[in-house]
Order: structure tokens, then C-alpha cells, then sequence
């Protein structure tokens, strides 16, 4: 009798038996990889997860969609383990899992690329990428073979397409840059699952579309991607499913192709927004802030002018590395000037640092809200009060009423989800820690606000009262000054927009008339 070939599908594989032998064994893309049932996460004061369900597809994108607070992160650590969840089940390839750390979930093919990255900034690039596992000389010599080190990373970043230097030090590169390396990490695992939270917050379009190209491959070779963004055009672009969660609870789970941009939204707010951005009510006075030949000491700003009015929202737009960080920096005395001047009403400031800046009439909130804005250990009336504590002192000793007072007024007015001013900020969603940041600023009544991507890695309801929150005080006849990499938000937010280029100023358009065409061709003028 011939033999014959037999198929059976085994906890979400498919197997080819031939003679009783499996010669073949693959993922069946119609079952779920990875199913997590009825999970549940409670914190002191909240209830974070309340019987949530999600189930992931081999060889599919998956999204993972609601606002700041809906428990897509707190989700996401239970299964990679820096939570215990407190009930439900967790199954992989058909196996039940609970891991207990980070280690064991990439040990077991689950990987996290984080959206605020925690690296070793002083070692270079392939010592982040392979520590606790260094690999050795020989099995039998306990020593770490640093040829190997290199030679493995290397042939990763050309199996992803990324151009860095595997011994550079990871605090020369780029935000950018150290985000493709903790890609490549977690692909150098070989993984099931891989979780991507925000992974394009801080990428140029050029590394955002490289990233699609990578997320294309690992569907090719059957891995399930989790994919969390506040991004709706990059949603619809690479999604299979979506599940959408609000407020810790599970909303609902369809084929990206029968959601439009308006159901995800009105799914993941509870309501219908009529509009992404607000209506702007905020009217332009006299000449605030005059910036006038401005050079940077040790970055590439050359020469910049510019002049921004009081009530006016001034976008800044350009490319990732061409100076519009650099510049927020300089202004604000942060980053050491070569030449130049800046003026208020007139006068002439010398911000020798931020201190100084904060009492000349300048608030700054940084792009990494982790490393440079928050105080992580710290709880929220701390947070909310630090920069303006002068104001709190009574002789000796600060009035701890007029501080939670005031924090309290943060709390309402920027609508941040907490449930106590005692809580930690580290514990909080990325858009509330942004909104406790706004708060404190607000607090030291600045004349100029400076802004560095205010909305990054803050969902479209949060975005929507960060824009309020922008135009109000806009309205106030404060001079707010905004860096972002979302044009859309630009156009959409700003009065007038400078595009920089270079460390050079290439151009300025009117964001009623100017086109995304427009902005990048002025943002790679000098690049």
C-alpha cells in the first residue's frame, strides 16, 4: 500500500504527518495564536481590566485601538508579564502561559517594543541588544564573544534595513534611531507575538514606511502582531483586525475593512467628534517673541529668525533631525546659543538655563515625557506643583492646602482620569501624564509656551482637549510655539507655520492654503 500523507490541526498548527513522522508544521492562520479571556487587573482605587478578551491571528496585524486610561498597555503587561493579572486565561499557540516577568515572555516568543523606550544609554548599540544573553566565545568558555555580538546584530539590521553602526553609543543616536533598534531586538527573538506600542510616535515617514516593510515580513513568516497607535491613516493601512477598549472594558473586535475612521472614533470616545480639531477662537496681537540670527553652540541651528505674535499658535515643522528640537532648546536656554538674540515685547531675555527661562516668562514641555518631563516617583500634586513652588511657601514651609487646591484645579480643568492626587504619575497613561505636564506649565503663568510634539502617543479624544487646551490659551494671549511630526496637526491647530530644514529656517506657509506637498518639499530644502 502507498503511503499517504495526513493533516491535523493541533492547538492552532497544522501538521503533515508522513509514515508517522511530522514533516511539516505551521500555524493556522485561521486560529488564534494567542487568545487572552476574561482578564482582569485592579489597582489601588481603579479597576484597570474588567474581563477583557483578545484573540490574535498567525501571520496578521492586529490592532489595538482606545483612548489614553482604556487599559491597552495594562493589557498588554499582563501578557508580557510586568503585571499579574488577576484572573482569566492566557493561551499561546494553544498553551495556557502566565508569565511572571518580561524575561520568561520573551523566552516563551513574546516580545514588546515599548512606546517609552528604557535602554542602556551609555553602552553601544549591540550590548542593548543583546543583554542577559550575551553570546559566548564556546559552550564551554564563559566568556562574551563580542565578534559574534557584532556579527549577529549586523545581519539583523541588514535583514531590517537598518543603517546603524552596532557599536555606537546609544545616547548619540537619534530617538529615532534607538527605536529601530529596539525593533530589531525584539525580531532577533524569533518571536510569536510582538507587541508594537506606538512604534511610529518618534519615526520619520521614510522609517515609518521601512517599519510597515518589516511588519509585512514577520506576517510572512506566521508571527501575530499587536499593534497600538493612535494613528488612524496607519491603522487602516496595515490592520487585519481591530479591537477597540474604553475604559478597561472590551468594545468590540471587527475586520479593519468594515470600520471606517468615524466608527473607530466614535467607538473609542462614546461619542461622535464632528471634528478632529476645534474650532480656533484665539485672536492675534502685537509682536510677542522676536528671534533674530540664532545659532546653536554645539547643534546645527544656523542663523534662524523668526517673530511670533501674542494669541498666535506658531507650528514648526521639518523633518527628524532638522532642528526643531534644537531650536525649542536654544530659546528656552537649555542648549547653549553661538550668536543671536530673543526678545519679549521689546526687551531683550537671556535664558541661561530653565530656571531662568521659567522667571523670564517661558515654560518648555519636551517631547520625552518619561526622561525629561515627569518625575515618575513622584505623585501627581508633586508633579503638578514642582515648577512653581515659590508660590506655596509660607515662611519656611510649603501650604500643602493652597498646593492640592491647585491641584485639583489642574486635575478638573485638564480633565486627567486619577484616582487621587496621591498617585503616582509613573502609573498614569501617557495623555494623562501629558496633561498633568500642560497643568504645571500653566501653573508658572508663562507668556510663551514652547511645545515639543505635545500629542505624541496621545489618542484622538485626548488629542482633541490637548488642542483645546492650546487654542484656550492661545485665547488667553499667550504665545504658543508647537514642534509636531503630524502635518495634519499642524494644518489643522496652527496659525502660521515655519518649516525648518537643516538647522535652517526654509520657508514659512499659511495653513489655510499650504499643502502636506508644500511642507516637505521647504522641510528637505537644506537636508
Amino acid at each position: 500500500m502507498a503511503s499517504e500523507y495526513s493533516v491535523f490541526r493541533i492547538h492552532g498548527r497544522i501538521r503533515l504527518i508522513f509514515e508517522g513522522e511530522v514533516v511539516m508544521s505551521v500555524s493556522d492562520k485561521s486560529e488564534a495564536l494567542l487568545k487572552m479571556t476574561d482578564i482582569e487587573k485592579s489597582f489601588p482605587g481603579v479597576k484597570a481590566l474588567n474581563k477583557v478578551s483578545l484573540n490574535v491571528r498567525a501571520g496578521s496585524v492586529h490592532a489595538l485601538m482606545g483612548e489614553n486610561g482604556a487599559g491597552k498597555s495594562t493589557l498588554m503587561k499582563c501578557l508580557f508579564g510586568v503585571y499579574r493579572k488577576d484572573s482569566g486565561h492566557i493561551y499561546l499557540d494553544g498553551r495556557e502561559v502566565d508569565f511572571r516577568n518580561s524575561k520568561e515572555a520573551l523566552e516563551n516568543g513574546v516580545a514588546m517594543v515599548h512606546q517609552e523606550l528604557n535602554q542602556a544609554l551609555k553602552r553601544n548599540v549591540m550590548d542593548n541588544m543583546w543583554l542577559g544573553r550575551f553570546p559566548r566565545v564556546s559552550k564551554y568558555l564563559p566568556f562574551t564573544s563580542e565578534s559574534k555580538m557584532y556579527q549577529k546584530t549586523s545581519e539583523i539590521f541588514s535583514d531590517l534595513g537598518i543603517n546603524v553602526n552596532p557599536r555606537t553609543v546609544m545616547n548619540k543616536l537619534s530617538v529615532s534611531k534607538r527605536q529601530m533598534v529596539e525593533i530589531a531586538k525584539a525580531v532577533s527573538y524569533n518571536s510569536k507575538i510582538i507587541v508594537f506600542d506606538e512604534p511610529t510616535s518618534s519615526l520619520t515617514d521614510t522609517e515609518a514606511q521601512r517599519l510597515f516593510e518589516i511588519i509585512d515580513m514577520l506576517k510572512k513568516r506566521g508571527c501575530g502582531i499587536i499593534y497600538i497607535s493612535h494613528k488612524m491613516e496607519e491603522i487602516k493601512r496595515i490592520s487585519d483586525d481591530i479591537t477597540i477598549m474604553r475604559d478597561g472594558t472590551w468594545i468590540a473586535t471587527k475586520p479593519a475593512s468594515e470600520l471606517s475612521t468615524e466608527d473607530i472614533i466614535k467607538l473609542m470616545v462614546g461619542r461622535e467628534l464632528t471634528s478632529r480639531y476645534p474650532k480656533k477662537e484665539n485672536k492675534l496681537g502685537k509682536t510677542s517673541l522676536e528671534v533674530n540670527n540664532l545659532s546653536g553652540m554645539y547643534s546645527k541651528l544656523s542663523d534662524v529668525t523668526f517673530s511670533a505674535r501674542s494669541g498666535e499658535i506658531l507650528g514648526i515643522a521639518g523633518l527628524d533631525g532638522s532642528g526643531r528640537t534644537e531650536l525649542l532648546e536654544t530659546v528656552y536656554g537649555i542648549a547653549a546659543k553661538k550668536s543671536g538674540t530673543v526678545r519679549l515685547y521689546g526687551n531683550e531675555i537671556v535664558n541661561s538655563g530653565a530656571k531662568k527661562a521659567v522667571s523670564n516668562g517661558f515654560a518648555l514641555l519636551t517631547e520625552e515625557r518619561r526622561a525629561n518631563g515627569i518625575f515618575g516617583i513622584l505623585n501627581i500634586r508633586e508633579n503638578t506643583t514642582v515648577s512653581s513652588l515659590k508660590r506655596y511657601k509660607s515662611g519656611p514651609f510649603l501650604n500643602k492646602r493652597k498646593m492640592k487646591d491647585v491641584t485639583d484645579w489642574a486635575i478638573k480643568s485638564m480633565h486627567i482620569k486619577t484616582p487621587s492626587q496621591e498617585t503616582k504619575i509613573g502609573t498614569l497613561s501617557g495623555g494623562n501624564q501629558q496633561k498633568v505636564i500642560f497643568g504645571r506649565w500653566l501653573l508658572t503663568e508663562p507668556e510663551v509656551l514652547l511645545l515639543d510634539e505635545p500629542t505624541r502617543g496621545i489618542d484622538v479624544g485626548a488629542k482633541y482637549e490637548i488642542y483645546e487646551l492650546i487654542i484656550k490659551m492661545a485665547k488667553e494671549g499667550k504665545t504658543v510655539i508647537m514642534v509636531s511630526s503630524e502635518m495634519p496637526e499642524l494644518l489643522g491647530v496652527c496659525d502660521r507655520i515655519i518649516v525648518m530644514s537643516g538647522g535652517k529656517l526654509s520657508g514659512e506657509v499659511d495653513p489655510e492654503t499650504a499643502t502636506q506637498e508644500e511642507i516637505m518639499a521647504l522641510a528637505a530644502k537644506f537636508a
